[in-house]
């Protein structure tokens, strides 16, 4: 038996992209996913697909600003299947642009959904995982957690923020509580819809023209999962192989 099957993960930005692709995979490999996004409507057709497939998957509406939500959702899959074994810290958006186009709007959404969901998913999580013994955080970041470019400082500095929280993370729960941080490089998803400013959109179209499926996220996520317990894949990049960054 694979050591990912029955695991029960919990994944947040199951919608589309990475969250979707990973949902897939995951179930397809024996776990029991429970979903959580905003598109309730993606979320239950996702959800019979896998059902159909024989997956054993749940959903529930999330938003990961909302701590409440968070709090909720997290809460359902313990109440449903009596643990969490992993959470899956996926949702982010991407809205790109200048700093000298002054969109604070958008900065303060990346700041509450790339920062504030990856922590209100361990505030919810980590009291769960400490008391049953065990438990897994994959974090999703980037490839902008490592190093900067035009029109991504603030996204950017977000991704910068979840690395920095994954490995703090990391070291105070050694031991039983495993933490992964996986930085995809480009990977075909909507994160570049979410771009208003006009510049950074045309940067963006140019920077993906060579990206690769979010089903190769998908397979890292996987490998981390299935390790032995005592065994914390801690950090993994993922990026095309023609890729220079």
């Amino acid at each position: 038996m694979s050591n990912i099957s029955g695991k029960v993960v919990v994944i947040t930005g199951a919608s589309s992209g990475i969250g979707e692709a990973t949902a897939r995979h995951l179930a397809q490999n024996g776990a029991i996913v429970v979903l959580g996004a905003r598109r309730t409507d993606r979320l239950e057709a996702l959800a019979s697909e896998i059902r159909s497939e024989g997956g054993r998957v749940e959903y529930q509406p999330l938003d990961v600003t909302k701590r409440e939500q968070m709090e909720e959702f997290i809460g359902f899959a313990q109440s449903t299947f009596g643990r969490v074994d992993v959470i899956l810290n996926n949702a982010g958006v991407m809205p790109l642009s200048p700093l000298e186009a002054l969109k604070l709007d958008e900065w303060d959404r990346m700041i509450d959904v790339n920062i504030r969901g990856v922590l209100h998913g361990i505030a919810a999580g980590l009291p769960i995982m400490k008391k049953q013994g065990f438990g897994q955080f994959i974090n999703i970041a980037s490839i902008g957690a490592y190093t900067v470019s035009p029109t991504a400082a603030v996204y950017c500095a977000t991704k910068f923020a979840v690395r920095a929280i994954s490995e703090g993370l990391r070291q105070e729960v050694g031991g039983d509580i495993r933490v992964t941080l996986v930085s995809p490089g480009v990977t075909e998803s909507e994160l570049a819809e979410t771009i208003s400013d006009e510049k950074g959109r045309e940067e963006m179209k140019e920077f993906r023209r060579v990206s690769i499926p979010a089903s190769a996220i998908s397979r890292a996520i996987l490998y981390a999962i299935e390790q032995p317990a005592d065994v914390d894949v801690s950090e993994i990049i993922v990026r095309p192989t023609s890729s220079l960054f």
